[in-house]
């Protein structure tokens, strides 16, 4: 059997390759549908890398369970994305803990992403005080190590 660096040690564009194949994982495994009957097929994906705080990671995922992944739905619903994952590193050397995939059909939906996000936040919770409490809140769970688009390649 083949020996692997850890994660920690390869390249960057290494690291990208890598997210890009969970990328296409999560593309193929969920597709959306753009109305006209046809499955929408995602080109690019937003990748964000979290780092969860020591001894935090249990109640970090238990965040995006109940806090993200409800307004992951509410902006999916809205045709913001296609997709959303969330992977969870097995290997303690890599230097991120989350990995959240975004599939997205095209660049305009990339650009909007951010926005979507950010609004789906506020029509799931109108009450600007409660959202700068569970952003607050989120701050003390998590770091976030980067970010990356990736294209995705069929």
């Amino acid at each position: 059997m083949a020996r692997l660096r850890p994660v920690a040690t390869l390249s960057l564009s290494a690291l990208v390759l890598l997210a890009s194949f969970a990328a296409l994982g999560c593309a193929s495994a969920r597709r959306g549908n753009t109305g006209d009957g046809s499955a929408a097929r995602g080109t690019l994906a937003q990748i964000y890398f979290w780092r969860a705080k020591p001894d935090k990671v249990e109640e970090y995922t238990r965040y995006i369970r109940e806090h993200a992944e409800p307004i992951d739905e509410e902006a999916r619903r809205g045709g913001a994305f296609l997709s959303v994952a969330t992977y969870m590193a097995a290997d303690t050397t890599v230097p991120w803990t989350h990995m959240r995939v975004f599939t997205l059909r095209d660049s305009t939906q990339l650009r909007a992403l951010g926005a979507a996000l950010t609004a789906a936040g506020v029509r799931l919770e109108p009450d600007s005080v409660k959202r700068r409490q569970q952003s607050e809140y989120s701050a003390t769970l998590r770091d976030r190590v980067g970010a990356v688009v990736v294209e995705l390649v069929r």
